[in-house]
């Protein structure tokens, strides 16, 4: 397993992390998962050498409530994980904080007040250690970000409080879907020492700024999404029916006429170098040293034998990331999940 540091954290974590969105519960659009094999999943990533394992406080909710009641199903999967498997000390856990208004991503013009509002952090940390069942977060994300934020104060003192009284160790930010520097003024700071983003074969925006920006001022990069939510396995063909409401829209009939003959250009660059196009994606993040770990999501132990398995592959030749970049996509699929969104201004240019 290779392993790199995080940023200005220190941690050393596994180049492919564990993403675990769908781990448990009843994550929102997707079919309840077997929270058995999960848990089996989870042993056997740290048994290859894993030991990055990102979630959130309302992954597998269905209804992600504005009050704290309820079962938090992807951290507590984790905490039962974590109390099987006895090696707190060599598993890094990071989670996220939504929005208090639970909206994503945060809405441009909204300020902080209404989405981080003074005490609701500590709050929600409390409420995430208490679902792992431990007494300390090595990484804690805001589960939204506008850079608008950085002007306001409180959250600031509140997160400096945090970490003083030992809850959270490091602290991060989740930034929007397809903003890759919405979140620079915030780093500035220096309170922020993670940065987890969608980057991917298709989107290639985080290369332009983001990942000149942390290599210099040394910020851990997490980089989600690493397959276009399933377009860049390989399974996709013009009669993939999803069952579940999230894929069902992402690739719809229309959005499937689009993707095909992408993935059919992708896949004339496999060969010798790479067998899939699986393997592509996420060996395509991992050639550049900025990128800390890359998060599959992940729930069967079929697929963290395969995501691992690539750890440790050599970096693609300087010819095929050449060839890589003219595959770049830039667009948004997620906005249609909200009619209020403008789907132009949630695409940086």
């Amino acid at each position: 397993m290779q392993y790199r540091t995080l940023g200005k954290t220190g941690l050393k974590v596994s180049a492919v992390g564990m993403g675990t969105w769908q781990l448990a519960g009843q994550p929102w659009g997707w079919d309840a998962p077997d929270e058995a094999e999960s848990l089996r999943a989870l042993h056997r990533f740290v048994e290859l050498g894993g030991n990055f394992i990102d979630t959130a406080w309302v992954y597998g909710r269905v209804d992600e409530p504005s009050d704290l009641a309820g079962a938090h199903c992807s951290e507590e999967l984790i905490g039962k994980f974590i109390k099987e498997a006895k090696n707190r000390d060599q598993v890094i856990i990071a989670s996220k904080i939504p929005g208090q208004n639970r909206k994503w991503p945060a809405r441009q013009g909204v300020p902080i007040s209404e989405v981080f509002p003074k005490g609701y952090i500590e709050k929600m940390v409390d409420s995430s250690l208490q679902s792992l069942g431990i007494e300390t977060l090595d990484l804690m994300q805001f589960h939204v970000w506008q850079d608008d934020f950085v002007k306001e104060d409180d959250w600031k003192t509140e997160i400096t409080n945090i970490t003083q009284k030992g809850k959270v160790k490091h602290w991060g930010l989740s930034i929007n879907d397809y903003q890759p520097t919405n979140c620079l003024k915030t780093l500035n700071t220096g309170l922020i020492s993670t940065v987890q983003m969608i980057f991917n074969i298709f989107h290639q925006k985080p290369t332009e700024k983001l990942l000149p920006y942390a290599k210099k001022n040394n910020i851990g990069l997490i980089a989600r999404v690493p397959r276009d939510e399933g377009g860049l396995t390989g399974k996709l063909t013009a009669n993939s029916v999803f069952a579940d409401e999230m894929r069902s829209s992402y690739f719809s009939q229309e959005r499937l006429r689009e993707f095909l003959p992408r993935i059919k250009a992708l896949e004339q660059l496999l060969g010798d170098e790479v067998e899939n196009l699986a393997e592509l994606a996420l060996r395509y993040i991992l050639a550049f040293d900025e990128i800390s770990t890359v998060i599959p999501g992940t729930r069967k132990v079929k697929y963290v034998d395969a995501n691992l398995a690539v750890a440790d592959a050599p970096k693609l030749s300087a010819e095929l990331m050449q060839e890589l970049k003219k595959h770049a996509w830039e667009r948004n699929f997620y906005v249609d999940r909200d009619p209020a969104l403008a789907k132009d201004a949630y695409l940086e240019k």
